[in-house]
């Protein structure tokens, strides 16, 4: 016998859906939505539903505001706190809960496999969805760039099981350090914390891993604190490069300056030390390799060095020719015009990390994708003719910015423009970096200042009250009486 589910092999049926939730009378066309993250629920809660018969296809059942994800892999927030059941996004809008494995785009159908588990039983559903219109947002993996070991021995930070397997790694190295018998070596072995990438999920990660470190190690394992470290291993020669000059230095003080005290001394070495121009060579299961010859001993290693294309978006640029001739500059993106329509398929848009909008590309972050889908889902209920070369209204015009547009504003939609509204870092201590675009000039904030900025800026783009109010009280909870290191 075995604990773990057994998996049978797929079904060979391959059914056709042709209707998720209407009978054959419904004449409304088919829109299928690929994905549930940033762009693709806010294109749902963008979307007038009532105009189409819209279904999400998704494993994942549930919107995640991944940018607190680093503070759900050591027990400051929990993971129920920053997720919302994607169905509440919008009630006329259909879910399936499965992966899509193939487009076919001739057909305009999609190939989907669901995992059905009853007991220790799975079982492997295929099924064909036919769309009138298709829209992928995806997202993007993890992009390992080829080093030998890293899908093996790293831990990752993009889903709510990242997290978890993150949280108990993060105990299980110190149980690990506290057996009898261990020399100091073996020890600070066990508690050195390498983190891979210094952009901002790799230093948000270091800044709520150290203050894990600082405010609730020392009531579990205080003879532990000694053997610490923590280090932040970058290729490049900067932190943060998203960041102007001056909050990139601000970034590498705060960092490089947080010592731990311990028996009411301060320690002799910053607790976190950062690693520029280092490039990883190989990771073993407790050996990180440098390019420049430094062997980095370590307890737990996190790779948060960048984004890869999935394997279905591969697939899509394969099958259309258009998408191969631009793949110099997209990188394994699809490419879309200004509307966001993927290039070489008429009845396909793209948006968010998947995507690369052909001459403005624009950078891989929730803020772009969630203002894609907005934009996209205002397009799609606003009566405009999709099919012709710039979205003409063919019906009654609806919203406020249609109905006092004049001239051609008023004929045809505008092309999707991105509104940078700045973007926030975690360092750790009370201290954030901040920097907001206002018109044309840039505010910046830093230490407590851009922390207020950062914490309410997060606290008010949660995607509902009950989100809001459930991440203050886990606020306050890991204030008042630490974070809970119980390992379930």
């Amino acid at each position: 016998s075995t604990d773990s589910p057994s998996t049978d092999s797929p079904s060979t049926d391959s059914p056709s859906t042709d209707s998720p939730s209407t009978d054959g009378s419904d004449t409304r066309e088919r829109v299928v939505i690929l994905g549930s993250g940033w762009g693709a629920h806010s294109f749902v809660k963008s979307l007038d539903a009532t105009k189409y018969k819209a279904v999400i296809v998704s494993p994942r059942n549930f919107f995640l505001f991944t940018p607190m994800l680093a503070g759900a892999s050591v027990g400051t927030v929990d993971y129920r706190s920053i997720t919302e059941p994607i169905r509440s996004a919008n009630s006329d809008v259909d879910y399936l809960e499965a992966t899509c494995t193939e487009v076919d785009e001739a057909a305009s159908k999609i190939t989907c496999r669901a995992v059905v588990c009853e007991g220790t039983v799975c079982e492997i559903n295929e099924f064909e969805l036919k769309y009138d219109k298709l829209l992928v947002s995806v997202g993007a993996t993890v992009n390992t760039f080829g080093v030998p070991g890293v899908k093996e021995n790293c831990n990752f930070l993009k889903q709510i099981d990242d997290a978890a397997k993150l949280r108990k790694g993060v105990g299980n190295c110190f149980e690990r350090a506290n057996y009898p018998g261990l020399s100091e070596e073996q020890k600070e072995a066990a508690l050195t914390f390498a983190v891979i990438g210094a952009g901002p999920t790799g230093v948000e990660f270091c800044g709520e891993l150290c203050d894990f470190i600082e405010q609730d190690v020392p009531r579990y394992y205080p003879h532990l604190l000694k053997y610490v470290r923590v280090k932040l291993i970058e290729a490049s020669d900067k932190v943060l490069m998203a960041f102007d000059d001056e909050l990139q230095k601000k970034a590498l003080q705060t960092l490089s300056s947080r010592y731990l005290t311990i028996d009411e001394t301060r320690a002799s070495k910053p607790m976190v030390e950062v690693m520029l121009q280092a490039g990883v060579k190989e990771v073993t299961s407790n050996e990180i390799k440098l390019s420049d010859g430094q062997v980095v001993p370590y307890g737990l290693s996190v790779w948060a060095a960048g984004n890869g294309p999935l394997p279905l978006v591969l697939d899509m640029i394969k099958s259309i020719p258009e998408q191969s001739e631009v793949q110099d500059v997209a990188r394994g993106r699809l490419v879309v015009d200004p509307w966001l329509r993927v290039k070489g398929s008429p009845n396909i848009w793209a948006f968010g990390d998947c995507s690369m909008v052909e001459g403005c590309p624009y950078p891989a972050t929730a803020q772009v994708a969630s203002q894609q889908g907005s934009f996209l889902g205002r397009v799609f209920s606003r009566n405009y003719d999709l099919s012709s070369q710039v979205p003409k209204v063919v019906g009654p015009k609806q919203g406020i910015a249609q109905n006092i547009a004049m001239g051609t504003q008023a004929e045809y939609a505008k092309a999707f423009q991105f509104l940078n509204l700045g973007i926030l870092a975690y360092l750790g201590d009370g201290n954030a970096l901040a920097q907001i675009s206002v018109d044309k000039s840039i505010i910046k904030g830093t230490g407590a200042a851009g922390f207020a900025l950062w914490r309410s800026v997060y606290l008010s783009k949660q995607v509902s009250w009950r989100n809001r109010v459930l991440v203050a009280l886990d606020w306050a909870k890991a204030k008042s009486f630490g974070r809970d290191i119980t390992r379930i």
